[in-house]
């Protein structure tokens, strides 16, 4: 009887000693599941929520006012700008990480979700084009190729920007040879009745150079077939002071006059561009923030906001619904890297509270409102 006592006591005190252990696990479990969820939501799921809002906008076509015929083709463009993919020498490999991976989900979200027909990027696809070896040029090509990486029915088309092939006094042939070798060097690109026209804008500095002319030269030779446009640099204007929305320059930017052929084409070069090509539409990139100016004629410029959250919180692109006659212009907003952040912080506040109850330092906040309740009853 005796024997049979003392195994009932230590079989109660196993079971006892294993409670606790019980608990931890499933308390690890539960800090796993949550770490799990909002890495899964902060990292796949939020694009996917917030590009889902996005939609191609509608373009009239002649058959939509009562016409007989044939209806226009609709091309669905994407147009997006300023990567800055860094490179090996301003590039912390953190911050390579956080914002490649971000423009790397947002773009495959957005090539799943929307399926355009082509992308355009709009300069400075590169941070350090201007400088790099080509060893370092490499690589960056092929995080890029990683990144933007697309089916074969998308196309994919670049402009060279500053940060791509320097500036005026920086830029030389081996340099634009190389940007053209990894992006189709062609200056026209028709599709579905449709002229875009690809411009060097770095090379419209006026001066007579040797790429200068060259430049030049190619766009009189398309001018009589362009209808559209798209470039680097903006066309003159001489602030931000007229650009609205959430997504233009700040306020205390806003006011800095542009410098010519820095900040913006000069007016001689954008006097030029209109007047040879006759566009309808002008895309830009370089600034890093939004705006919209009618140029003479009625002509409207977009400036696209920069795509990566290193150079602003609320990326965004552009998606272009374009006919031979007409076109629809529609912003679609990434992710805002605050929210991320806030996301993040409040999952980590959360778990320490849960480690902190578990381990007895803290109240349950659950116990502690219902004793405050209680005593309230009471009183």
């Amino acid at each position: 009887m005796a024997a049979e006592d003392t195994a009932s006591t230590r079989l109660g005190a196993g079971r006892q000693h294993l409670r606790p252990l019980k608990r931890r696990g499933l308390v690890l479990l539960r800090l796993t599941a949550i770490v799990f969820a909002v890495l899964v939501f902060c990292e796949f799921l939020i694009y996917y929520l917030v590009i889902f809002r996005c939609s191609w906008p509608a373009v009239k076509t002649p058959a939509d006012a009562g016409g007989l015929g044939t209806p226009e083709p609709v091309l669905r463009a994407m147009f997006l700008a300023d990567t800055h993919l860094l490179g090996a020498v301003r590039g912390h490999w953190l911050d390579k990480l956080r914002r490649e991976w971000q423009m790397e989900r947002a773009f495959q979200t957005a090539l799943w979700l929307l399926q355009p027909e082509v992308v355009f990027i709009l300069g400075d696809v590169f941070d350090e084009g201007k400088w790099s070896s080509s060893q370092a040029w490499a690589d960056d090509v092929g995080r890029f190729w990683k990144i933007f990486r697309h089916p074969p029915h998308v196309q994919l088309r670049a402009v060279a920007g500053n940060h791509d092939i320097g500036f005026h006094y920086q830029m030389n042939t081996y340099k634009i040879k190389r940007f053209e070798k990894v992006f189709n060097p062609e200056r026209l690109f028709s599709w579905k009745g449709i002229n875009f026209v690809m411009v060097n804008s770095v090379a419209l500095e006026g001066d007579s150079c040797d790429i200068c002319s060259g430049a030049e030269a190619e766009l009189l030779e398309l001018s009589h077939r362009l209808n559209c446009s798209r470039e680097h640099f903006p066309l003159y204007r001489r602030n931000d002071a007229n650009c609205s929305g959430e997504d233009a320059a700040p306020p205390d930017e806003k006011y800095t006059p542009f410098k010519e052929r820095y900040d913006a084409l000069s007016q001689e070069a954008s006097r030029k561009l209109l007047w040879w090509l006759r566009p309808r539409l002008v895309l830009s990139g370089h600034t890093h923030s939004a705006c919209e100016v009618l140029h003479g004629a009625g002509v409207l410029e977009v400036s696209v906001p920069s795509f990566s959250w290193r150079n602003r919180n609320n990326p965004s692109f552009i998606m272009g619904s374009v006919t031979a006659t007409e076109y629809a212009l529609a912003k679609c907003y990434l992710p805002c890297e605050d929210m991320v952040l806030t996301t993040y912080c409040t999952a980590a506040g959360g778990l320490v509270l849960l480690t902190l109850v578990h381990a007895g330092l803290v109240a349950s906040p659950f116990h502690f409102g219902w004793n405050m309740l209680r005593k309230f009853k009471t009183t």
